[in-house]
């Protein structure tokens, strides 16, 4: 059973995106639950009508639409009318574990449209009310793919490598202004991403390499447990770190 840290975020407010599956689900429930005020993003309205119907509480509210689309991030700064205090960035695509050779420009500005983009233009969005309220946390979702080059495809792999750059730049440039900026790079998780391997050349070069120190699966509410953390005051003195969640895969 999940131990749950009660009023951890009275008080605060928190934007959620992935909201309404997996580990942005997982990480919806678990704000929920310590007390904040959440506003869940996901591209996929039935997931969050889902989400909301299962929800007792009144802290709850859903904006549906592409995080990577300039409108969605200015319809979430509309609907946080008051503070925003936390930010859970966690929305997230694969790339089929397609190798440099073989991905195409459409999969390419796609993926790191999703996975980079859309946290830099949401995160770029927050920031002047987090340094007018003199305080914020912000946690980027990234990956093993942040650490090496055999997790996933050339495409995935870079949008990783580039948030984790991306979360330590907010940290250095506005930790003096009391906003912490820290990321999750998580393993296997138990998700609905669709990750395909269409590629037969990757199969070739990962796919032994992924059955020899892949770990076990891991469950959401083991990552969200990560995420709230960091985005807690209990992480006080942390700030641009990377703290993998992936069951020692990244001590191989």
């Amino acid at each position: 059973m999940t131990a749950y840290i009660e009023g951890r975020f009275a008080g605060k407010t928190a934007i959620v995106t992935g909201a309404g599956s997996g580990i942005g689900r997982a990480t919806v429930l678990r704000l929920l639950a310590e007390g904040a005020t959440v506003i869940g993003n996901d591209v996929d309205q039935h997931r969050l009508d889902a989400l909301s119907a299962e929800v007792e509480s009144g802290r709850l509210s859903t904006i549906a639409g592409d995080v990577s689309e300039t409108k969605t991030v200015e319809e979430l700064l509309l609907h946080a009318t008051g503070s925003i205090d936390l930010l859970a960035n966690v929305a997230g695509i694969m790339d089929a574990f397609m190798p440099p050779a073989e991905v195409d420009d459409a999969l390419w500005d796609r993926v790191l449209s999703v996975n980079l983009t859309g946290p830099m233009r949401l995160t770029r969005a927050v920031l002047p009310r987090m340094i007018e309220q003199g305080a914020g946390s912000i946690v980027n979702v990234a990956s093993e793919a942040s650490f090496r080059a055999s997790a996933s495809g050339a495409a995935y792999t870079t949008s990783k490598h580039a948030l984790v750059g991306y979360t330590r730049s907010v940290a250095f440039f506005y930790g003096p202004a009391g906003i912490r900026a820290n990321a999750v790079a998580p393993g296997p998780v138990a998700t609905n991403i669709e990750a395909p391997m269409r590629s037969t050349f990757a199969a070739a070069r990962i796919g032994p390499i992924l059955q020899q120190v892949i770990p076990p699966v891991a469950s959401a509410e083991q990552l969200a447990a990560a995420i709230t953390w960091l985005l807690s005051d209990d992480a006080a003195n942390v700030n641009g770190a990377v703290l993998p969640s992936d069951g020692g895969w990244s001590t191989v």
